[in-house]
């Protein structure tokens, strides 16, 4: 069944209150671990966190960062990406430090 936003918008106001909280938080919960700019292809990358419309995997910028990269220097690197990129980049391997840490060393790259 598919239904459309607006027909979804009217019943969920039509709902007591107590019912909206329940869907606010669980759409909340669904989309917290949501990261603008971040793309997963099980086809591309291996179906790691990478860049979208690139093929440059988040795991490898990390670890080009962790080894002493700056951000302009990765910028010149790689002229497909743009600084919001790299502020994606961070944001995702901030809050995924384990999947960071195994795809760097499942990947040999501990620049």
């Amino acid at each position: 069944m598919t239904a459309s936003f607006d027909s979804i918008r009217d019943a969920v106001l039509h709902l007591p209150k107590g019912d909206q909280v329940r869907i606010l938080t669980l759409v909340a919960l669904d989309v917290a671990d949501a990261h603008p700019g971040i793309d997963f292809q099980e086809n591309v990358c291996g179906g790691a966190a990478r860049i979208i419309r690139t093929r440059i995997p988040v795991w490898l910028l990390e670890s080009l960062r962790r080894g002493g990269k700056t951000d302009a220097e990765l910028l010149a690197a790689y002229p497909s990406l743009n600084a919001e990129d790299l502020a994606n980049a961070w944001n995702y391997a901030r809050s995924h430090r384990e999947e960071m840490n195994r795809e760097i060393a499942a990947n040999g790259d501990e620049s």
